[in-house]
């Protein structure tokens, strides 16, 4: 990666304006995708976080916790709360793997399994309110990813 070369006074002031961060254009679409999402997740009991937590289990069921992290980005401080109200609700069974009793598994309940139908109408109404075909879809979600990776390479 090349250093970057220092900016004039003027480009300075141009580039910490809010509307030229693209940290700030991610993290405002983020907040829009949460608000679309909300009345759909709503009407099953979900926020946005644990619907993230359902699609993981939902691709494989009986998964490491630890894996769960790793797949949503998130340390176990954040996703043990979280984890913990889904297993109130009645969404999530927490047991203790019997070959290392210092994992925890997470496993889906005939609860959890049955949200998915309907959590897949709540997705279909964001996609529905994007405005965007699937290919479109696909070439922005893939053009984040990548973002995603190289900013995360940088923290290695």
């Amino acid at each position: 990666m090349a250093k970057p070369q220092p900016l004039e006074p003027a480009a300075l002031e141009d580039s910490l304006k809010l509307d030229r961060q693209l940290c700030f254009a991610a993290y405002s679409v983020s907040q829009a995708f949460n608000r679309v999402y909300k009345p759909g997740l709503d009407q099953i009991g979900l926020t946005y976080p644990q619907y993230l937590v359902l699609l993981v289990l939902w691709e494989q069921d009986d998964q490491m916790m630890k894996h769960i992290g790793e797949r949503l980005h998130l340390d176990s401080s954040t996703l043990t709360p979280l984890l913990k109200r889904l297993e109130v609700a009645g969404i999530v069974r927490r047991q203790r793997d019997p070959e290392d009793e210092r994992q925890v598994r997470i496993i889906l309940t005939p609860k959890g399994h049955s949200l998915k139908e309907q959590a897949a109408k709540a997705r279909h109404n964001v996609v529905c309110a994007s405005g965007r075909s699937a290919q479109e879809i696909q070439a922005l979600r893939d053009e984040l990813i990548r973002l995603r990776d190289s900013l995360n390479s940088l923290l290695e």
